[in-house]
């Protein structure tokens, strides 16, 4: 099936400008296939760069919440905003970060009854709060979280990335981005 990636017009990756195209060919590499939301994003080369500035600071710095609890904050907000693209790349990413291949599912449909770790909950707990009702959070909820072992800079981070993936969420709907094909199957059987 060769539906359209994006609403938008995708341009083609010799006419992106040479620091993204450079940027887009190393992911390639890495992971074999282009996702989808570099191709789409390109569209826009400013917003681009912006975006993924924010995204590599909120997402890729060493903290408190390992790269796999990053990833759950992402697959469980994002099926609160009903955003398939997020929630099937970031589920594959979380599958492989946390070597788990029922997890992202777990935490997709409902992270309160997945195999994650009290922590883990409260810190989904704490991540909905802020994709959801951010107008109610106060200071029970930082010390909620600093019960579990999290500190001030931790909890920024979790509501970083939730309000974060919220524009991530509403982009991928508002271009109607589709997932790659190559993201349902990662991480779910292990590699030969």
């Amino acid at each position: 099936m060769n539906a359209p990636i994006s609403r938008y017009p995708v341009p083609e990756l010799k006419d992106i400008p040479e620091d993204i195209r450079t940027r887009i060919v190393a992911v390639q590499e890495k992971s074999g296939f282009v996702p989808n939301v570099f191709l789409a994003l390109a569209h826009r080369p400013d917003e681009f760069r912006a975006f993924f500035a924010y995204h590599d600071a909120l997402m890729e710095k060493e903290g408190g919440l390992s790269k796999a609890e990053r990833e759950m904050i992402v697959v469980a907000t994002s099926n609160a905003n009903q955003c398939q693209y997020c929630v099937v790349a970031h589920g594959a990413i979380l599958r492989i970060r946390a070597r788990n291949p029922l997890v992202a599912d777990q935490v997709a449909v409902n992270y309160r009854k997945a195999d994650i770790t009290p922590k883990q909950r409260a810190m989904l707990d704490f991540a909905m709060k802020v994709c959801l009702e951010s107008g109610k959070i106060g200071d029970a909820d930082f010390e909620t979280l600093r019960g579990h072992g999290f500190t001030d800079e931790d909890i920024w981070d979790i509501g970083g990335i939730s309000a974060f993936f919220g524009l991530s969420n509403r982009m991928a709907n508002l271009t109607n981005m589709r997932p790659n094909d190559e993201f349902y199957l990662l991480g779910r059987l292990p590699k030969k």
